[in-house]
């Protein structure tokens, strides 16, 4: 057996083990590492349709692709109280229960525009856990959105501090 041989042996084993993990990852897990909370991955993808309705793509980049459903996810695991925390899973499970019904079918089967009607009518719901869970899912939306890598590059003008020199400023 030659070197060069060997050595390419060696490394397709090397890189087999390092691609073989990907191929066998939990089904029905979040795709993200959370220590306080248990989302499945039907919860990850409901979430994600939410704040893409919440944050919809137009000439800019939604929520789906800003990946702002693993934003609210990390945020609501690390920064809310416990309490906080199994109203959001409560309010979560409870959203696809009434979503389901009030739409006939599952949130993210449907359009957009029943979408945003059924987002319209989360405050008439009597349903304290899902409008807390709605509360959290859009403040977090909105703060992921406005500190994205996105924004912060291309559409907010950042300007080095102490900025420049108007003298026409009023006193």
């Amino acid at each position: 057996m030659n070197r060069r041989a060997a050595v390419r042996t060696l490394l397709y084993i090397a890189g087999g083990t390092l691609v073989l993990p990907a191929c066998f990852r939990e089904s029905g897990k979040a795709s993200i590492d959370l220590t306080n909370l248990s989302i499945s991955e039907d919860d990850e993808q409901l979430l994600a349709e939410l704040t893409e309705t919440l944050i919809p793509a137009t000439d800019t980049p939604g929520g789906k692709e800003l990946l702002l459903h693993l934003f609210v996810l990390k945020m609501v695991d690390d920064c809310h109280k416990p309490e906080e925390q199994e109203q959001f899973i409560k309010g979560l499970s409870a959203f696809s229960t009434w979503s389901s019904h009030e739409l006939g079918k599952r949130f993210a089967e449907a359009d957009a525009d029943s979408r945003t009607g059924l987002l319209d009518k989360v405050d008439e719901n009597p349903d304290e856990a899902l409008k807390k869970f709605f509360s959290i899912t859009k403040r977090r939306s909105i703060q992921g959105y406005m500190n994205s890598q996105y924004v912060m590059t291309n559409l907010v003008k950042y300007e080095l501090v102490p900025g420049r020199y108007n003298g026409y400023a009023p006193a």
